[in-house]
């Protein structure tokens, strides 16, 4: 193993080895972030027809809770069986029969890490995460001699990069 001789040493073999760990890690939060802006269209999603009986007599917003879609809206109703979008819902019998267009198994579960809340079984895999892109941002300053033109150039374009970020945060 490499020796540890002062703290420049110590943050260019941690962050080394941190980044081959880490490595495959990075690789599917980028895909999965990438494949995550194009979640409001059709991309790579299937659609999946579903046919269940839930609770009767729901509402317009329980209905669309119940069956996990966002914004249902009701667009007639006919005999006790409401109309929407992409399917229809048996007031009398709680039969739902609907449609739904879905990433696929594996790339729903990539986008989940994304997604993640502090209850979720992947919040401590997030955080961690987070916290080696920190040390990574940290520790690259560590890389050049503080008094080579790498390292003052390499100044120059974090502090561009932040800049950026923080105009776009707020366009």
């Amino acid at each position: 193993m490499d020796k540890i001789k002062d703290t420049r040493s110590f943050m260019r073999i941690t962050h080394r080895y941190l980044g081959f760990f880490m490595a495959g890690i990075m690789a599917i939060y980028a895909v999965s972030g990438v494949l995550l802006i194009y979640r409001d269209t059709d991309f790579l999603k299937k659609e999946k027809m579903y046919n269940k009986v839930i609770a009767k007599n729901l509402s317009e917003k329980e209905l669309g809770k119940e069956l996990k879609m966002k914004n249902l809206e009701i667009t007639k109703t006919e005999n006790n069986i409401l109309l929407f979008k992409d399917g229809t819902y048996n007031l009398l019998t709680g039969q739902a029969k609907y449609s739904k267009k879905e990433m696929p198994f594996v790339i729903d579960k990539m986008t989940k890490l994304h997604k993640a809340k502090s209850a979720d079984t992947l919040s401590p895999l997030n955080a961690f995460f987070g916290i080696c892109l920190f040390f990574f941002v940290i520790s690259s300053f560590w890389m050049f001699n503080t008094r080579s033109k790498p390292f003052k150039r390499g100044v120059k374009f974090a502090i561009a990069g932040l800049v950026v970020s923080i105009i776009l945060l707020f366009i």
